[in-house]
């Protein structure tokens, strides 16, 4: 069983008073007093009290879990073209991929509800708690994959029940990235917060990694015949002990200071949602808006890219993995250089370069891909994974920072989760329409441009927050 942090007491901002619960006020008090200055509504300082050898296991853990999270959750992507010949009828190829990734699209439409969810019981109960469960959640749903039937066994039922097993992936996803961002960025101090949380994506990246690397492997010792039987079920099979790892590490964690000073003050609202809707909805858009070339690009460039490579470039299935694999080994190098960049010269300038860079060099870039030269199309694969870094290396420190630590995993969680449901997962389905569509292999470039083109707007509006403290509401 997790253990959970014990429930604190709470209070509902805005007319309601204090819950009975002082005993357990003074509890939280007690371990907590070592941390400096208490809250009261204005920014919080730089946590005190935290020692080199604590942050070092909050930074181990929240790789380790959010890289057990997203190796499950890539695994799909990467083994799309043989999951949809195994769960669909193959008379047409182009549209079995496109109900696979219609399948990897509905299954984001529960992430605003996780969310929500998550976002609940990380700002109520604790951090920890939730990112305790989801990985448990995540590691389950992703091992029964494994042991899912065919279409040529189970007919119908088998694009079914891989689609329920896709919502419990989705749900259990959705409280992931927000929380373990939110983690390390209270553990943080003030000047290198954006490196600390650009551990997340870079955890992201590393489980990309291992998931490519397993694919390249299968799909160059494995024949097509045997992938489609039993090879395709064999990275599903390490969900289970790679998520029971993560869960452990975690549980051995405490809460973060900033949450624990919350519990100390009595100050842990009782509906964060609701104070979210009424308080930072102004903040939510822009957040929403901030996101949206992250969702669109990561999909693009990290997951449906070695399909891309593959079914409209004619790449070898092998090679393009290869290029992808390559690629994130730069890809997890750049992204920590880019939270370094983040702290010294401002989110919002890192953020505003990489939209830039997307609207203009997109195009060219996927215009070169179209080649038979792998190191022209190992290099562009660089290039985009290298101007996606300036993005995802920096949105984690930007969101937690926008929103206060009463609302911090729900603001972070439900603004990241919407547009990821409406434009991340449905990322390389949309890509392949377009291409039907219009028949041009350019048409993903123009979708990612568009996507920069609304960030780079949402970010201008956001303040800047790198050199601020970590506000208390």
């Amino acid at each position: 069983m997790v253990r959970d942090t014990p429930s604190v007491p709470t209070r509902q901002h805005g007319g309601e008073g204090g819950l009975s619960g002082a005993p357990a006020a003074r509890s939280v008090s007690t371990q907590t007093a070592d941390l400096g200055p208490t809250l009261s509504g204005g920014p919080r300082p730089d946590p005190a009290g935290v020692g080199p050898q604590a942050r070092r296991r909050v930074v181990a853990a929240s790789f380790i879990g959010n890289f057990v999270e997203w190796f499950d959750y890539a695994v799909y992507g990467y083994l799309s073209v043989t999951i949809a010949s195994v769960f669909f009828p193959d008379e047409d190829r182009q549209a079995a991929l496109l109900l696979t990734f219609a399948l990897f699209g509905v299954s984001f439409l529960v992430r605003p509800l996780g969310g929500f969810v998550w976002g609940h019981i990380g700002d109520r109960v604790g951090r920890r708690t939730a990112l305790s469960w989801s990985i448990v959640i995540m590691s389950l749903a992703t091992f029964c994959i494994a042991f899912l039937p065919s279409y040529a066994t189970a007919g119908i039922w088998a694009p079914i029940l891989l689609l329920l097993v896709r919502i419990v992936q989705g749900f259990s996803a959705s409280g992931e990235y927000a929380g373990a961002s939110a983690f390390l960025v209270e553990y943080a101090p003030a000047n290198r917060r954006g490196l600390f949380a650009a551990v997340v994506p870079a955890s992201t990246a590393a489980g990309l990694l291992l998931g490519s690397l397993l694919a390249a492997l299968l799909s160059a010792l494995l024949d097509s015949e045997q992938m489609q039987s039993w090879g395709w079920r064999l990275p599903f099979l390490l969900a289970a002990p790679m998520g029971l790892i993560g869960r452990y590490i975690r549980t051995k964690l405490e809460d973060t200071p900033a949450f624990r000073e919350l519990a100390a003050e009595d100050d842990v609202v009782k509906a964060p949602a609701r104070e979210l809707f009424t308080a930072h909805w102004r903040v939510l858009l822009l957040a929403v808006g901030a996101v949206l070339l992250n969702a669109v690009g990561f999909y693009v460039i990290l997951s449906y890219m070695p399909t891309y490579l593959s079914e409209e470039i004619g790449l070898d299935a092998t090679k393009s993995y290869l290029a992808t694999t390559v690629a994130l080994v730069t890809y997890i190098g750049f992204i920590l250089l880019t939270g370094m960049a983040s702290d010294r010269f401002g989110r919002k300038k890192v953020l505003i370069a990489a939209s830039v860079l997307f609207i203009v060099a997109t195009v060219p870039a996927f215009t070169l891909l179209n080649t038979d030269s792998f190191v022209t199309i190992l290099l562009v694969q660089i290039l985009l994974g290298a101007m996606l870094t300036l993005n995802d290396g920096t949105l984690p420190s930007f969101l937690a920072e926008l929103f206060p630590t009463t609302n911090r995993y729900s603001g972070f969680a439900v603004s990241f989760n919407i547009s990821n449901a409406l434009f991340g997962g449905t990322a390389p389905f949309v890509a392949t329409w377009l291409i039907a569509s219009t028949g041009s292999d350019l048409a993903p470039a123009f979708y990612l441009m568009v996507a920069a083109a609304i960030s780079l707007v949402a970010v201008a509006l956001a303040r800047e927050t790198s050199h601020e403290p970590l506000r208390h509401r």
